[in-house]
């Protein structure tokens, strides 16, 4: 006999087409209407709230009153929660960010009870491969999720093993037909019975076992109230079925007993064959998505090393702090909100949270630098410039940086009294009272100079060193000059095209490249969800345009600036019309140090048209069937073209499987000899184009107007969620981004690019202190040294992924992990004495000792593996 497991749910997205106060005030109805019953009716026993803490943290806000009620719910196994802080996004979201979102939601739930220990996604666009590794460092065996799978990952079932490339696996439930089948169930045999045989069709075939899930709930959905009515109805129509009031655990416990046969598969679920994943949602609002990749970089590379350097000198971690920042960009990173499939209203609250995390971010960083900075023990009463190195491992590099100082002339000192060689490249006359208002205030007018310094130095690892501002009676330098000539590095040499374009010659190589950086520009029929071409057009590219170069160069490094108008149809129907009155700004500025193979890309785009979309080609000359990108804490091989191609049609896909594909810090091609690496720190979405597929296209963005629309050409049939005007999605106006480019010897996992990738998107920090600050503050009473490093690594192969103080005690924790396809040894020495280190999982708890052997620890990692050392 089939028994059939009705779970009481809602699934509640914080915000959508809705806003997130108008949820609120639909959450503090329901939570009454789903207390009540739980506490009145012996007979139903169980309520998931969407497995995310954040809807209590809104309900909460509003009914304060009501948290021991919910509690003694949540103790007594009736109203289920955890483990998530919110439904998060698994495609452009970073992998620290999934481990917080894991770790607040979990300490969260457990302020109330146990948390479901089920990886529960059931509406993100799409699972990462690394998602089982994730869920098991945090002991969660269990997940369900609906979009993404078909047949051909191995089966056609819909319970198997979902195994990482490290070995961790997790048992999945699949939700086949999605969360909602269960939605608002009719009291009218005929109609109930219409809509259930349809879904115990698709059920009953992908079974393993006898029992069946039925979830019950929908998006913001009420408690049904009149579920035993529903249930003696569902027993008349199937007598030879059992029908309960159930929880996701129980299926599980049925499935375990089942476990050696089911499949195991493997890799990441991104197929729209069953089920929309929208894999060009990926660029929508790239406003949105370009602020959250630099905030993501800030909290991780910049501001919880900088706090940990901190601590480890005596200061406060705020731990309180950060914790508010994790969780108002947490907030953003449910499936909606991310993929900005939203209405404008929502958008605009999305940009506000990211406004205010950057703010929180951006101010606390500046603390920490100030606070160890101040504290600087030493004899040299002057101004300073401290640089910070947040990577493990001593760094030479080009130093840009600013000097403020009423000084007319000055040299830069290190701390043994050596002069250190740098050049102005520009100084700016500075209001004092911009500075600090208390110096004009006292009739003081005279005005500081803010200097912009360049020099070139080697900094310590995971620390910093400081150089003294001292009066000086010698001109400074100011080599830099302007040239129409070619670039000339140690690595490149690197020509200006008339269109703006780049020609490159890569010295190491003996190789040539033309026509980088060229912009495609083609129409966009489709809406937040999906790119949708228009039918036989014309794509435009930036390759007969008139640009304006200026190149600067001294020693350190060459500056580009280029600009030009791209000429585009400004709407759909002027496109159709072939007609072209308007246009796209181009700014774009180059940074080519001397001493290293990279090229770093400023972008500021000013779009004055409507429906289309804009990418930036990289012209490779490799033709390959495959492309590397990153994932969470590992990388990934991907076909160039997706072979479902050929059948999608065929097979009724619910969308054309174009192989448009997420990264979150760099994308690359190569054979045996070379490679070119494309990072970001802004634009999460590539595609591997050209008649050979030799060409990395990133998209810079997609300007829609729609939320949803029906009958796109690559995603036939319905709007993906509701049609509904979004014009602020037309991105008119102007637009950042941010790029790298490195061509390099050997492929791209061998050059390992994951390393290149995280020390682009790790620069240098700087803290100029003068005596004057418009904030102040009382000495701290701790000495620190003018120069100072906490950690290194003794061999280079692993990526820092962080370093953070510990949640729960006064220690620290460093996580990293292995990007390439060998497996590496992590060798760190640290500084300080270390009494003690042993492995932690992501939930930071204890999996086994290390031995501390002459102040290191030595452990090995696997390929796409991630490993945490609590020291």
């Amino acid at each position: 006999m089939k028994k059939v497991h009705i779970v009481p749910h809602m699934h509640w997205d914080r915000e959508w087409y809705f806003s997130t106060e108008e949820s609120r005030i639909l959450l503090v109805n329901n939570m009454e209407e789903i207390m009540h019953m739980l506490e009145t009716n012996s007979d139903y026993p169980y309520y998931i709230l969407d497995g995310q803490t954040s809807v209590l943290e809104d309900y909460f806000a509003a009914k304060p009153e009501n948290k021991e009620r919910v509690k003694k719910l949540v103790q007594a196994g009736k109203l289920i929660i955890g483990p998530w802080y919110t439904q998060t996004d698994e495609m452009v979201v970073g992998g620290e960010s999934i481990v917080r979102n894991l770790l607040y939601g979990l300490k969260d739930s457990r302020e109330f009870g146990e948390p479901m220990m089920i990886g529960y996604l059931p509406d993100s666009f799409g699972q990462s491969s690394q998602m089982p590794q994730i869920f098991n460092g945090f002991d969660i065996k269990h997940t369900i999720f609906w979009r993404g799978t078909s047949e051909r990952h191995g089966t056609d079932k819909t319970e198997f093993y979902w195994q990482a490339d490290d070995g961790s696996r997790v048992l999945v439930q699949l939700l086949p037909l999605g969360y909602a089948i269960g939605k608002y169930l009719p009291e009218a045999e005929e109609a109930l019975k219409a809509r259930i045989d349809k879904y115990f069709a698709v059920l009953d075939r992908g079974a393993t076992t006898e029992h069946i899930l039925l979830p019950n709930g929908h998006d913001q959905m009420p408690i049904q109230k009149n579920i035993f009515t529903i249930m003696e109805k569902l027993r008349k129509l199937y007598p030879d079925r059992q029908f309960f009031l159930s929880k996701y655990e129980h299926i599980f416990d049925q499935l375990e007993k089942k476990a050696d046969l089911l499949p195991t598969l493997k890799g990441e679920f991104l197929d729209g064959k069953y089920m929309r994943v929208h894999r060009s949602i990926y660029s929508t609002r790239m406003d949105i998505k370009a602020a959250n990749a630099r905030i993501e970089n800030k909290l991780t590379n910049i501001l919880e090393p900088l706090a940990s350097l901190a601590y480890s000198l005596g200061f406060e971690y705020h731990h309180g702090l950060i914790e508010l920042i994790w969780k108002e960009i947490m907030k953003n990173h449910a499936h909606d909100s991310i993929g900005c499939c939203c209405s404008d209203k929502v958008h605009r609250e999305i940009c506000n949270r990211f406004f205010l995390a950057e703010e929180k971010t951006d101010q606390l960083i500046n603390f920490y630098k100030r606070k160890i900075v101040d504290s600087i023990d030493t004899a040299w009463n002057t101004d300073r410039v401290t640089a910070f190195n947040l990577l493990p491992y001593e760094r030479e590099d080009v130093l840009t940086t600013t000097v403020i100082t009423k000084l007319k002339t000055f040299d830069l000192l290190d701390e043994q009294g050596n002069a250190v060689e740098f050049e102005v490249l520009d100084s700016e006359v500075k209001d004092p009272g911009l500075i600090d208002r208390q110096i004009v205030h006292y009739g003081n007018y005279d005005p500081f100079v803010k200097y912009t310094v360049q020099l070139r130095d080697r900094l310590p690892a995971m620390g910093y060193k400081t150089y003294f501002v001292k009066d000086s009676a010698t001109d400074m330098l100011t080599n830099t000059v302007e040239t129409t000539d070619q670039i000339e590095t140690d690595y490149y040499r690197i020509g200006v095209n008339s269109n703006g374009t780049l020609s490159i010659f890569d010295k190491r190589l003996n190789r040539s490249f033309d026509r980088v950086l060229l912009l495609e520009n083609g129409g966009d029929d489709g809406d937040e969800y999906d790119y949708s071409p228009l039918a036989d057009e014309m794509l435009i590219y930036s390759d007969s345009v008139p640009a304006r170069t200026e190149i600067w160069q001294n020693r350190f490094a060459a500056t580009v600036n280029i600009r030009y108008e791209l000429p585009v149809p400004g709407d759909l129907e002027k496109r159709k019309a072939r007609v072209i009155d308007s246009s796209i700004g181009v700014y774009i500025k180059l940074t080519i140090p001397n001493h290293k193979p990279v090229i770093e890309v400023e972008l500021e785009l000013d779009n004055h048209a409507k429906d289309h979309r804009v990418r930036m080609l990289i012209p490779t000359g490799i033709a390959s069937s495959f492309s590397v990108s990153d994932n969470q804490f590992g990388c990934i091989k991907r076909g160039v073209v997706d072979m479902a191609m050929h059948v999608w049609e065929q097979e009724n896909w619910d969308e054309r499987p174009d192989a448009i594909y997420p990264m979150l810090s760099f994308a690359g091609l190569s054979n045996d000899d070379f490679g070119v690496t494309l990072m970001t720190g802004s634009s999460r979405e590539f595609e591997i184009i050209g008649d050979h597929f030799d060409t990395i296209a990133v998209t810079l963005f997609r300007s829609v107007g729609f939320l949803g629309k029906e009958n796109l050409l690559r995603r036939p049939g319905r709007p993906s969620g509701i049609k509904l005007a979004t014009p602020d999605s037309q991105m008119l106006g102007k637009l950042s981004l941010q790029f790298a480019l490195s061509i390099h010897p050997g492929a791209v996992m061998v050059a390992n690019a994951g390393r290149m990738a995280k020390e682009y998107l790790t620069p240098i920090q700087f803290y100029n202190k003068i005596p004057h600050d418009a904030m102040k503050l009382n000495p701290s009473g701790i000495h620190t040294p003018a120069s100072y490093s906490f950690l290194r690594e003794v061999q280079p192969g692993v990526v820092l992924s962080t370093l953070k103080k510990a949640e729960n005690s006064n220690r620290f924790v460093l996580r990293f992990y292995n990007p390439t396809d060998e497996v590496t040894t992590a060798l760190f020495h640290f500084t300080p004495a270390v009494m003690a280190a042993q492995t932690v999982n992501l939930n930071e708890q204890p999996t086994g000792k290390l031995e501390v052997k002459d102040n290191q620890v030595e452990l090995s990692v696997a390929p796409n593996q991630v490993r945490s050392v609590l020291f």
